[in-house]
């Protein structure tokens, strides 16, 4: 157990701290819920999220009904000390009691200007779409198609991929290996996830390769 004084933060009238919930993979905002002091306690001991219900007047461990649990990475506090910022993972469907995988969901403005800039967590969402694809194999679906024709095929496909890429390079066309690099990188992804591979394992040894000081890659560069 951390070694931590709770009474170090300020907390409300009523003894609660509001705590936003993040996926530690994705970034994204998955919920808000408050805790009084033992809540952060438990969530503390237990590596699970604890929170305490205002209208029910009781605790309550976030997925101890819907299996959806959440995995605690770190804890954190803002600058006020009023507010806590908790990095989960995220198990099950999702954070929301309506089947959505975060609470905010219902986006009521967007700058469209935003569009135009990359994501640099595409791969994580891509891995978790595809993830969810396996699970569901909706009909219809690419991804389906893929899963269920089986490994020889995905291991076709990438090599196909793999081959458009280099054709696309020696044209000299950007365009064009832009879009065969994309379509690599997702069947790429669809093989980690057929062999049960997470993404994160992947960058892991990436990070191996490289030396802490600075991108340089290691005497392994020839391999």
């Amino acid at each position: 157990m951390i070694q931590f004084d709770y009474s170090s933060l300020k907390y409300d009238t009523n003894g609660l701290i509001p705590a936003i919930i993040q996926d530690v993979k994705t970034k994204d905002v998955l919920m808000m819920a408050y805790m009084n002091q033992e809540a952060l306690k438990k969530t503390c001991e237990t590596g699970e999220t604890w929170f305490w219900s205002r209208s029910r007047k009781e605790f309550w461990n976030k997925g101890a009904t819907s299996g959806n649990r959440q995995k605690v990475f770190s804890l954190s506090f803002d600058c006020d000390s009023d507010t806590l910022l908790i990095l989960v993972e995220q198990l099950g469907n999702g954070a929301c009691h309506t089947g959505e995988y975060s609470c905010f969901f219902n986006t009521f403005f967007e700058d469209k200007e935003s569009k135009s800039f990359s994501d640099p967590l595409m791969m994580q969402k891509l891995e978790k779409l595809i993830q969810e694809r396996k699970k569901s194999l909706p009909e219809g679906s690419y991804t389906t198609t893929l899963f269920q024709k089986g490994l020889d095929t995905i291991l076709k496909k990438i090599g196909e991929e793999a081959s458009e890429v280099i054709i696309a390079s020696k044209d000299d066309d950007r365009q064009h290996t832009i879009y065969e690099c994309a379509d690599l990188l997702y069947h790429l992804t669809v093989l980690l996830v057929e062999k049960q591979i997470n993404i994160e394992e992947v960058h892991l040894e990436l990070g191996k390769r490289f030396n802490v000081g600075g991108f340089k890659w290691k005497e392994e560069q020839g391999k």
